[in-house]
């Protein structure tokens, strides 16, 4: 896969996400993706297949009223190869979550997404913030 055609994926995921269109969002994605979210170092979502990416991505819509990842950097890294995007996260919780976050309040951090490859989808997604 070319680097174009890399950032072409991930700038897709990425758009479908923010417009919150998981169907968009999963047309580039291998059937046995793996998806790993890992916040402050400890893993508090994983999904293996598009179908479990599918049902997380659906269950998480109406976690914020509005939501929109911004990639900052992208370097593509080895033959394997791995994409690795710098993103900053801008979202407003829609109601209160028994992590302690109230509806309203706004969330804004910086953080990463790997993302590795197999034929020519996205085979892998790590978001690390």
């Amino acid at each position: 896969m070319s680097p174009t055609d890399i950032r072409a994926l991930v700038d897709r995921y990425i758009d479908a996400y923010n417009r919150k269109d998981i169907d968009d969002m999963l047309i580039g994605i291998h059937p046995q993706v793996e998806f790993k979210n890992i916040s402050v170092g400890v893993v508090n979502a994983s999904t293996t297949g598009v179908a479990e990416l599918r049902a997380l991505a659906q269950q998480s819509l109406s976690l914020f009223s509005e939501r929109h990842q911004k990639i900052e950097s992208l370097e593509v890294h080895g033959p394997g190869p791995v994409a690795v995007a710098s993103i900053a996260f801008r979202a407003i919780v829609a109601g209160d979550l028994p992590n302690g976050l109230k509806k309203g309040q706004v969330l804004n951090f910086s953080g990463r997404s790997e993302f590795e490859f197999k034929d020519g989808a996205i085979s892998k997604i790590t978001d690390i913030s």
